[in-house]
């Protein structure tokens, strides 16, 4: 069985201050339908504008993740797609009366328990997983940045840090499953050097900034004088450095917080391809830019397959799922117009199939005998043929069905198909099966090339 997407049973809402506006703000998660994704909305402006999670809308990684589109921006979304993501959750609109999610705690844990409070529900729609084919690398050596997301069964996260400072440490985090994010990783705050922290004083930044939300680590000698001004700017009747190099705001709750909250902000980050991964994502020193940076090139390459650019591989060479007998034993249909030899895999969401394009086809006899070409109507009847496979595989009795075109939309012919060719059909479902109607997307490979795609809809009925 497949896994359902899921959104949350109602409406919850949390109310916090923005870490760099140190405007109020209250957030609202709500239910959404299958397929929409996340998505916010201002609701303090005139403006029906919902604005994707999307890595092509991020406009600023400075101090945190912001996305914009006509008009409508937020800031700091990090550790509110990091909760859904880690909750696994698809589908919600987060509606806010301000630009910057609150900060609450400078970790994901209060969000990530509001949601669980009000509760998930599972829907009708499986989860559409981006599964990695090859690896996908990213660089920046200047920052000392490097990341690789390599193809794996599920989503595995492991990070390091070193920021040459002997008060952090290098250390690493690793997420094994994603179902350890609510305890592992969602209550891990974020951090901040106290010289970072006093520039972004200087520059009125921080205006939310407590001493409650971050972790600060002091990273050079700081005298009293300078100790009684910080704690009178956050408004704190004592502030001193204890041994470990860190304020006495807080304590740290894990050795590795500080790695831990990196794997968060990334876990947040990656949430912006728009799909949960099935891959193990290796990165060193992440930051918000090269996380954007890196999930930009991932979501390139799930384009690339959607676009058929990125040509999937299978063996020939082993036994077929069905070869041509088992095939005749669920298709209706028979030579010349049974269109499939092989069936290579199939799962809840797919479906493969395999034609070889011989000489002795019929049609070729009056289709371009000089130059054969085989008919662009044969390529979709086949490719539908293998849907048809796919779809009766949902009946215990597939013989006594019959399957029978409702729609067919988007059909692009690419190159031609000619004797000796064998054409690979790759079938994705678009929307679960509903009362025996199927809707597909098919691309058809010969070699290295798409020749042919299109949209298919079809119903299976009995005899």
């Amino acid at each position: 069985m497949s896994e359902k997407q899921k959104t949350i049973k109602a409406p919850v809402s949390v109310s916090g201050t923005g870490l760099h506006t140190g405007n109020s703000v209250t957030l609202t998660f709500r239910p959404a339908p299958e397929g929409h994704g996340f998505k916010f909305k201002r609701t303090d402006i005139d403006s029906d504008v919902l604005v994707p999670a999307d890595v092509d809308y991020v406009v600023d990684t400075s101090r945190g993740t912001s996305i914009e589109h006509k008009g409508s921006r937020f800031d700091t979304i990090e550790h509110v797609l990091a909760a859904l993501a880690g909750l696994e959750i698809d589908n919600v609109l987060v509606e806010m009366d301000q630009s910057e999610t609150p900060i609450l705690d400078g970790s994901s844990r209060i969000y990530v328990e509001k949601l669980l409070e009000v509760g998930i529900v599972e829907q009708s729609a499986p989860r559409l997983f981006y599964e990695l084919t090859s690896n996908v690398t990213y660089g920046n050596a200047e920052n000392k940045v490097e990341m690789i997301a390599i193809p794996a069964h599920e989503f595995q996260l492991s990070v390091m840090i070193d920021y040459d400072s002997h008060v952090v440490p290098p250390q690493n985090a690793i997420l094994r499953k994603i179902q350890h994010f609510k305890d592992d990783i969602a209550p891990c705050r974020t951090f901040v050097f106290l010289h970072e922290l006093e520039i972004l004083l200087s520059n009125n930044l921080i205006k939310g900034g407590d001493l409650n939300n971050a972790i600060v680590f002091v990273d050079r000698a700081i005298s009293q004088e300078e100790l009684d001004r910080l704690a009178k700017v956050f408004n704190k009747p004592r502030v001193e450095v204890l041994k470990e190099g860190i304020l006495n705001n807080l304590e740290l709750k894990f050795t590795n917080e500080p790695a831990r909250h990196k794997l968060l902000d990334m876990i947040g980050d990656l949430a912006l391809i728009g799909r949960p991964l099935k891959a193990h994502v290796i990165a060193s020193r992440p930051g918000h830019f090269s996380n954007v940076q890196f999930a930009k090139l991932i979501k390139k390459q799930i384009q690339k397959e959607i676009k058929g650019e990125a040509v999937p591989r299978f063996d020939l060479t082993l036994p077929p799922l069905y070869d041509i007998n088992q095939i005749q034993k669920i298709l209706p249909h028979r030579p010349p117009f049974l269109l499939v030899d092989r069936i290579l895999e199939m799962s809840d969401l797919h479906v493969v199939g395999l034609k070889n394009v011989t000489m002795n086809e019929s049609f070729f006899v009056g289709h371009f005998p000089g130059e054969p070409v085989m008919p662009g109507v044969l390529q979709v009847e086949a490719m539908a043929q293998i849907g048809g496979i796919f779809v009766l595989s949902f009946v215990p009795d597939p013989e006594n069905y019959l399957t029978f075109f409702l729609k067919i939309d988007n059909v692009k012919f690419r190159q031609k198909v000619v004797p000796g060719d064998t054409i690979i059909f790759i079938n994705k479902l678009l929307e679960p099966v509903r009362r025996g109607i199927c809707h597909m997307q098919g691309i058809a490979y010969v070699g290295n090339k798409v020749v042919m795609e299109a949209e298919l809809m079809a119903k299976i009925q009995k005899k």
